[in-house]
């Protein structure tokens, strides 16, 4: 595995500061100082980049309420892109499952024996949080809630959310055996969001949703009053209290973030919105590279060239706090030599990147071009070009 450590560019032209709000009486108030959170359970990240802003009590499990409805829309994306799952699909509502969850909580008010599309179900549990919604669709897809909730855990597994479990796929009072943790929450909207853009953006974000006549609205309090906000979910119960995940893109940059164990809505309402605007407000995201730069070249063995450049395939940018100069370092990674042949765009290396304060990144590098398999006379120039470097080395 050959490693190459690159000149990291540390000069960046500072952001202008942010404007300064003003109080009810007039005295200033500055979007980034920290706003009061009393949520006992808090966490932000920056999606794009993966650094932590504000972390509390972000492993203590507690009760998700309607937040398990994340990971059951989770599990049907998953399904639809893999192709075992329809939007045009339709599943009934069983007598026995009508009886009892008929008018129970949120509720898209599914008739006894109707069919239902998996867009319709969809919508009603992203939207409206349709606790009938999600066992219809749980007892389609697996055949039994037991089944479904299976798969909702292996799910978990796979994402690596160690303090989650699930016993139901909508979040309804079950004696604490549905459990979820702030980080884990977060890795599972991140997931969501970037795994199944198309299918994110076609669900989520939605203020009101309207079925078999019935307009309901969405309780997400940043919709209509926090610009980019475009999920993620709300959830209540009286054993869970009132919690929240929040997802808000501006400019290329994205903060999610999870509240959790609110006594009043009020307060998730006031400190959710002004939570999101904090994280935009007292950091910076820095570019360090763009989508399509080449960042280096890697050696190839056996092919029409002896080299092929590298590039990256999405930008990558620095989350720091508002103002402050980043500090990186940068290192291709492969398996040297590269053996011809290789396709354009074909995965080839990595770019770690490493950042106080940040997850050490494993970037995708992608060949620039294709290179083909050599002829004799190109392996007999590369074992050639080997002596020689064999025999200049002391």
């Amino acid at each position: 595995m050959k490693s190459l450590t690159l000149p990291a560019c540390a000069a960046f032209a500072l952001m202008a500061g942010p404007a300064v709000a003003r109080g009810g009486h007039g005295a200033p108030v500055d979007p980034a100082a920290m706003p009061v959170i009393s949520a006992p359970t808090a966490y932000m990240v920056d999606a794009n980049s993966g650094r932590v802003l504000f972390a509390r009590d972000a492993h203590r499990r507690f009760v998700p309420a309607s937040l398990t409805k994340i990971m059951t829309s989770y599990v049907a994306f998953e399904l639809i892109a893999q192709g075992k799952l329809s939007l045009n699909q339709t599943f009934e509502m069983r007598p026995e499952t009508f009886r009892q969850w008929h008018g129970v909580g949120s509720t898209m008010f599914l008739g006894n024996q109707s069919r239902t599309t998996v867009a319709d179900l969809l919508e009603g549990i992203v939207t409206v949080s349709a606790n009938d919604g999600c066992v219809v669709l749980a007892e389609g897809i697996a055949g039994s809630v037991p089944g479904f909730t299976d798969m909702m855990n292996a799910k978990a597994r796979e994402l690596g959310m160690h303090d989650t479990h699930y016993h139901t796929p909508n979040g309804w009072m079950d004696q604490g055996q549905t459990y979820v943790s702030a980080a884990d929450l977060t890795t599972l909207a991140t997931a969501l969001i970037t795994r199944h853009p198309d299918l994110y953006h076609r669900f989520y974000g939605h203020e009101r949703a309207e079925f078999n006549g019935i307009q309901q609205n969405n309780h997400n309090p940043l919709y209509g009053h926090t610009p980019g906000a475009d999920g993620v979910k709300t959830g209540f119960t009286g054993e869970a209290g009132y919690g929240f995940v929040g997802s808000v893109a501006r400019d290329g940059r994205r903060i999610i973030f999870v509240l959790g164990g609110y006594p009043r809505p009020k307060e998730r309402t006031d400190e959710s919105r002004r939570f999101a605007e904090w994280g935009f407000a007292a950091w910076d995201t820095r570019p360090i590279v763009a989508a399509g730069a080449t960042v280096g070249t890697a050696h190839v063995q056996g092919g029409t060239a002896r080299s092929v450049a590298l590039i990256a395939p999405r930008g990558f940018g620095i989350t720091v706090p508002h103002g402050e100069t980043p500090r990186y370092t940068l290192a291709i990674r492969y398996k040297a030599p590269l053996t011809a042949p290789i396709a354009k765009g074909q995965e080839v290396a990595s770019l770690i990147v490493r950042a106080p304060g940040q997850p050490i990144e494993h970037l995708p590098l992608v060949a620039a071009s294709a290179v083909g398999a050599g002829t004799m006379v190109d392996r007999l120039r590369d074992g050639f070009a080997a002596l020689t470097t064999r025999a200049a080395k002391p």
